[in-house]
Order: structure tokens, then sequence, then C-alpha cells
């Protein structure tokens, strides 16, 4: 079912920008020449310098051909019908960003009282849709805010019904607001798009079935081109009250937002009906921000760098650190641990047919593990929903745990009691996708699966360690997430991978 595809897009000519190349070409021959044309005139005479004149003019003539065939056969630009606001908004200079970690905890779900939470999911949504002035620009992998798009007569669909008639009201405030999804996207039958759309809300739904056999997996939010929101939550009412979240909300920071814009725009561009991938993508795609060159951001006195990553390849300029690169290599340079929450896993390419062993992901962990004896902790979801597929992976991966030898991998699941919630569909599951290190943090949209990093469309935040003094008494979002981890693994919703006993509320354990 999935396979990349890399269709070309075809060439286009570019006159105004060779006229312009063609001009400039011709004030510097025409500065040349009067140079030239005196040299030779005060010291050898007027035949001698035409003669040398002719041949250097005709080396630049020939110059300037190979330069405008250059120009001709550079890939065109994505081209969109309308015109695309500019990336130049906000201070880029400064990068005093804030950052907290955003969670959602389902109904019913009880933690001891002594334990922290990030903000609520709803209330960092609905933040920012009120301090939005300009523009609002969401992706997600589908839209169901009420529970009517899925048959469900429930009252836990009031907060994503409050959420969507605060995106309908945004235009009538003049701001303007684009919204991607995918094709093709889950079964349902959602009015919410037609409702927005009917409110002057621009919509545009990406066909990554036809560019690469995958979906648009990605969930985030970029208001005004200085506040983003990344994170695991689709725009579902569920994920509001019955689906465990975990994202990251960074105010006040222009660059991160210019950057993540870039992907957005990739995908509203490649969201017309005749658009194809363009191979490479335009240098107006390209990021300064990356793995090489992260962005240096000063909170509370503390000093941190970040990047954004993404997927699928064929989305991502060379300039772009790619999701998988960036999950490896915060691996790889751990030195103590690597903790993971994650709601699937699996070393396989799984929706293809048939299935491709797939194991970048899984090697990495292994030699960790077993070459730098780093201690792994890997806490996996379990619902009613989950591919019991996953359960010989995993027993796979915890065999390896050995104290004698100093090999630590442990593995939990994390089981969210049903209840009486049982008529609401593909819900009651942990949907976290996060990792930290001793090193690094990283949010990330997409399941630890090949299929997510090859042909489907994610991003992931990764944000260092920060490193100074007074980090250690301020609450960073690698202190928070670390934090985070801990709660919940020691939480008596995790159960040790060999401890288990049939569940109904796990697939793995039925």
């Amino acid at each position: 079912m999935f396979h990349e595809l890399g269709e070309k897009s075809q060439a286009h000519t570019f006159p105004v920008f060779i006229l312009k190349a063609s001009c400039a070409s011709k004030g510097k021959m025409t500065s040349m020449y009067s140079s030239l044309h005196d040299n030779y005139v005060s010291n050898k005479g007027r035949r001698t310098s035409c003669v040398t004149l002719a041949v250097v003019l005709g080396c630049l003539t020939v110059l300037g051909v190979i330069l405008a065939i250059a120009v001709l056969e550079r890939p065109a630009a994505p081209k969109d019908h309308e015109t695309l606001p500019q990336d130049t908004e906000g201070d880029n200079s400064t990068h005093q960003c804030s950052m907290s970690l955003v969670e959602s905890i389902p109904v019913h779900l009880k933690y001891k009282d002594n334990v922290t939470f990030g903000i609520p999911l709803e209330q960092v949504w609905e933040d920012l849709i009120s301090v939005a002035t300009k523009r609002v620009e969401v992706a997600s992998f589908y839209w169901t805010l009420t529970g009517e798009d899925i048959n469900v007569n429930t009252t836990s669909d009031i907060l994503g019904k409050e959420i969507l008639k605060r995106l309908e009201e945004l235009p009538s405030r003049n701001v303007s607001v684009r919204l991607v999804s995918s094709i093709p996207t889950v079964k349902t039958n959602s009015t919410d798009l037609k409702i927005l759309k009917q409110k002057g809300v621009q919509v545009r739904k990406v066909n990554f079935g036809r560019l690469t056999n995958g979906v648009l997996h990605s969930k985030f939010w970029i208001v005004d081109r200085k506040h983003v929101f990344i994170g695991s939550a689709n725009m579902d009412w569920r994920a509001l009250t019955q689906v465990k979240e975990l994202g990251v909300v960074v105010y006040n920071c222009s660059s991160l937002a210019n950057d993540l814009h870039k992907i957005f725009k990739s995908y509203w561009v490649m969201g017309l009906s005749n658009s194809s991938l363009p191979q490479p993508w335009p240098a107006e795609y390209d990021t300064d921000i990356n793995k090489q060159h992260p962005l240096l951001v000063e909170e509370d006195n503390t000093t941190t760098s970040l990047y954004i990553s993404g997927s699928p390849p064929s989305f991502c300029p060379r300039s772009r650190t790619q999701d998988l690169e960036a999950i490896l290599s915060s691996i790889s340079e751990a030195e103590k641990f690597v903790d993971v929450a994650v709601m699937e896993y699996f070393p396989a390419i799984f929706y293809e047919k048939p299935p491709k062993y797939w194991a970048v992901i899984d090697d990495a962990v292994r030699t960790a593990a077993f070459e730098r004896k780093v201690k792994i902790r890997m806490l996996i979801s379990c619902g009613r929903s989950s591919n019991p597929a996953m359960l010989p992976f995993l027993q796979s991966l915890a065999s390896m745990n050995n104290p004698e030898h100093h090999i630590s991998i442990q593995i939990k699941l994390y089981i969210i009691p049903v209840g009486n919630q049982s008529d609401i569909p593909f819900t009651r599951i942990n949907h976290n996708k996060y990792m930290v290190t001793d090193k690094t943090a990283y949010i990330g949209t997409s399941n630890w699966a090949g299929d997510y990093f090859l042909t489907t469309a994610g991003v992931g935040l990764v944000v260092s360690k920060p490193t100074s003094q007074s980090a250690r008494s301020t609450k960073t979002l690698w202190s928070q997430l670390k934090e985070t981890f801990n709660r919940d693994w020691h939480s008596e919703y995790a159960v040790h991978l060999n401890q288990c006993r049939p569940n109904p509320d796990c697939a793995l354990l039925r």
C-alpha cells in the first residue's frame, strides 16, 4: 500500500529572473569593457584594443549562455493560485522564546495527588485562538470536533464543539485561517471542514496517497507566525477528553514559527489538484535551522538549542533534518539513558503489502544498550485497538535485558482503563510520541514504524538539555518531559511486559 513516489515537477521558464540576470551580466560587461578599453587605448592603440576586447566579450557571452541554461534548468517552484504571506514577521535576532509542555489526560484517569501535569490541551488551543490577530494555520490528519461526526452522543465532546465554534469566529475578527488535512484520512462523516469553509476558512486536503502513498500525519498550529503548537493531538474532540495526548507550545518565537511555516507551505501548495513533488525543493523551502545549526533560545536565564525535523524525505529540502535522523542521532548521542513513550513500536514497514522488516530504530536502541550501556526504558501504549503484532518485537527487545552484563532494556505497557466509555471508538489510549535522553528532548507526531518516516508526513521538535547551572532550578522543557515520563512509568497504569496478565482493555494481552 505504501510506496514512496518521486514525481518530478515540469520545468518552467523564468523570463523575469533571466532578464534580471542578463541585465546584471550586461552591467558587469559594460564596466569591464570600459576598463579594458581605456587600458588598451592608452598602451597599444585602438586596433589592438578592439581585437582583445572582441575576445573578452566573446568569452563573457559564452559565460552568459551557460548561466542562462543553468537558470532555465532549475526546477520550478510549486505554484499556488493564491499569494502566500511572506515569512518576514517578527524579530528573528532575539529568540526569547517561552516553551511549555502540553497534556490531555482522559476523563476518569486518576493519578496520585503529588504529581504534576502539563498545561491542559484545551487551554492551549483556546489561548492560541484568543491571541491570534492576523492568521492561524493548522495541520491535522483529520477533523472530528463533535460527537455527531462519529455517531456518538456524549457530553465529553463539549470542549471539541467549543474549539470548533471559536475557530468559526476567527474570520469575522479579520483573522485569516488556513487548514490542511490528509487524503486519505480516517473514514468519518465529519462536517467540521464544511462548516469552517462556509465561515470563510481556507481548507485544502493533500493527496498523500497519490504523492507518496502515505498520509499527512502531522499535527501542529502556527499563530501569527510567532506561536507554535506541535504534538500528538489531531483536531478531534476525543483528543481533549478521551485520549492521552502530549505536545509542546512555544510562544513568541518568530524564527521557529517561520521555519515551521515552510513545512506548512509545502503541504499547502501540494494541496492543489495538479501538484507534483519538486525534485529538489526550491530554495524558498530551505531552512537555516537544523541539527547542524540549531536555533539558540534563552528562557529564564538558561540557554538551549532546538530545531524542527520533518518527514517524509520527499517533502524535505536537503537543509531540513529528517525526522528519522533526529531520532537516531538522539539515541546515538545518549550516554546515560533513553526514555521513550510511543503509541506504536514496529521494526517494520507495516502498511506495505507484504510488510517488510525495518530495524533501523530497533538496531539503534539495541546498539546503545549493548555497546554503550545506555539504560533504555520504553513505555508502549496498549488499548482495545492496538495491533497484537507488536508483541513479538517488544518481547525480542526486552529479552536483551541482562543486569549481569550491564545491559538494561525495560519495557512497560501503558493501559488506560476503558470503564463506562466503551461506546466511544478508538479511544482510551496513550497517544504520546516522545523521547527524552540525558542530552535531548524530542516531541513528535509519528509512531515508531518505518512507514511514518518513509512515506508519511510528520514533524518533530528536538530540544537540547540546558547546560547552565541555573537550569537546575528552572522548569525547562527537558525537565518537564523527564518528570512526565517518570510519573507515567511509576503509575499504576504501566505494567512490565514480563508481568502482564490478560486484560480486555489491551489487545496485546487478550
